[in-house]
C-alpha cells in the first residue's frame, strides 16, 4: 500500500467512495446529497493536507488533516478518514490513523480531536480507543441517522506530543 498526498485526479478516483459514505448518512456529518464539487472543497481543498491510500494504483482510502480551531486551539488538529467498502477489515483505517498522527506531529500539532463520531459507529469508536483516543465529550442525540433516529455524538481526543504533555 502507498500513502501519498492526494491530487485532483486522486479525488476523482476517491469520489465514489466519498459519495457512498456520505449518501449512507451513517458516519459523517455531510449532507447525503453533497455534490462532487462541494466534497472536493471540503476534503481536498480546505484541509492542510489530504492523503490517499492506493493498492496497485487503485485509491481505496483517504484522510484529511486540518486545524481544528484557530488561535489558542491551533495546536489541535482534526482528521477525517474514509475507506472503500471493499477494503474494510484490512486495517487501512488503522494505518491511516497512525500515518496521520505522524504527519500531525511533523506539522507541529500537539493533539488530535474527532469532533463528531456517531456512537452507533461502534467499530470506529473501538478503533480510535485502541489507538489512544479518549471520549472526552458526549452530545446526547447529536447525530441524526437517516431513519430519523438519533444517537449520541462523541468527541474523541488524543494528546500526540508526549514530550510536551500537560501535567507531565
Amino acid at each position: 500500500m502507498q500513502i501519498q498526498l492526494a491530487t485532483t485526479q486522486d479525488f476523482d478516483d476517491f469520489w465514489p467512495i466519498f459519495q457512498q459514505i456520505a449518501q449512507s448518512g451513517q458516519t459523517y456529518g455531510y449532507p447525503t446529497n453533497i455534490t462532487k464539487q462541494q466534497a472536493q472543497k471540503k476534503w481536498l481543498e480546505t484541509p492542510v493536507r489530504t492523503y490517499v491510500a492506493k493498492v496497485d494504483g487503485e485509491v481505496l482510502a483517504s484522510y484529511y488533516i486540518k486545524t481544528n480551531q484557530e488561535g489558542p486551539g491551533a495546536h489541535v488538529c482534526n482528521c477525517g478518514y474514509m475507506v472503500a467498502a471493499s477494503a474494510r477489515g484490512q486495517a487501512l483505517a488503522t494505518v491511516l490513523c497512525e500515518h496521520s498522527q505522524q504527519v500531525a506531529l511533523e506539522l507541529g500539532y500537539k493533539a488530535m480531536q474527532f469532533n463528531l463520531v456517531a456512537s452507533s459507529n461502534e467499530s470506529a469508536v473501538k478503533l480510535w480507543q485502541k489507538l489512544g483516543f479518549n471520549i472526552v465529550g458526549r452530545i446526547p442525540a447529536g447525530f441524526e441517522l437517516p431513519e430519523k433516529s438519533y444517537v449520541d455524538a462523541l468527541v474523541m481526543y488524543r494528546w500526540l506530543d508526549l514530550e510536551s504533555k500537560p501535567g507531565s
